[in-house]
């Protein structure tokens, strides 16, 4: 296999939470590939569904489109990177959380839109809808932590949604980013799921990531106005976060 053997197309990933879980697997597991970031408005002309991103791969001369797709190609094309867990349990679990990611919480997505540097402080409306899905996450991330705990030996455990890191956490992160940004409630969250924050938030590699996040937003070429000041007749403060900013585990929880 050729070092350019894969070719990932989308958008700038401080905004798109797609294309931000593909390269996140992409770069934890070190597969070679060359990329190419387009605008928003050029998805029309080079995406046959008019959305992000794409995985080119030169061998076989084929492109494809949807996210889940793309990595469940590279778990077959690069099985001893174990993109999925090696416990058969684990790997069932894994991939129940993540489809459930892929397909849902559609009231999440549509009202607190991806933005990684931006911070949002006020009195931020959360629905009754938003708030079950807030739940439901939180909990998935509870019972894969609580689950691997009892299947994985302590010194296999890296602190990841199911032990060694995974497709399932990268099809979170982009979750995560979304209770840093909008300030989300975590009244339900247990010490499980404050460990994998924590855990993601501190990773080295993940940390790389965010730094490439920053670098995006010195380009002004990069701003998508829409995703920029949300909910300002509700009052509520944008600013963006320092780059320096560190997790730290909420008061109480």
């Amino acid at each position: 296999m050729s070092q350019s053997d894969y070719h990932l197309i989308g958008t700038n990933t401080r905004y798109s939470s797609w294309t931000a879980r593909v390269e996140m697997v992409l770069e934890y597991f070190q597969i070679p590939y060359t990329n190419e970031v387009l605008s928003l408005d050029q998805a029309g002309t080079r995406s046959p569904s008019a959305k992000f991103p794409l995985l080119q791969c030169h061998s076989l001369g084929i492109t494809i489109n949807d996210s889940l797709a793309i990595v469940e190609f590279l778990a077959d094309r690069n099985p001893h990177l174990h993109l999925w867990p090696s416990d058969p349990a684990l790997r069932a679990l894994a991939r129940s959380a993540t489809a459930e990611m892929h397909s849902g919480f559609m009231t999440m997505r549509s009202t607190f839109h991806t933005n990684f540097i931006a911070k949002y402080t006020g009195n931020i409306p959360v629905s009754e809808d938003a708030k079950r899905e807030i739940k439901r996450i939180l909990t998935i991330w509870d019972n894969a932590r609580r689950v691997t705990k009892e299947r994985v030996a302590q010194n296999q455990d890296e602190g990841f949604l199911f032990g060694k890191f995974s497709i399932a956490d990268a099809w979170f992160w982009p979750v995560l980013w979304r209770f840093r940004t909008y300030n989300l409630p975590l009244d339900n969250v247990t010490p499980e799921a404050l460990e994998w924050m924590e855990k993601m938030w501190s990773d080295p590699q993940i940390k790389k990531l965010v730094y490439g996040y920053y670098r995006q937003a010195e380009d002004p070429r990069t701003r998508i106005e829409k995703y920029e000041g949300l909910f300002a007749e509700e009052g509520v403060v944008y600013e963006t976060f320092p780059e320096d900013w560190v997790f730290t585990v909420p008061t109480g929880a």
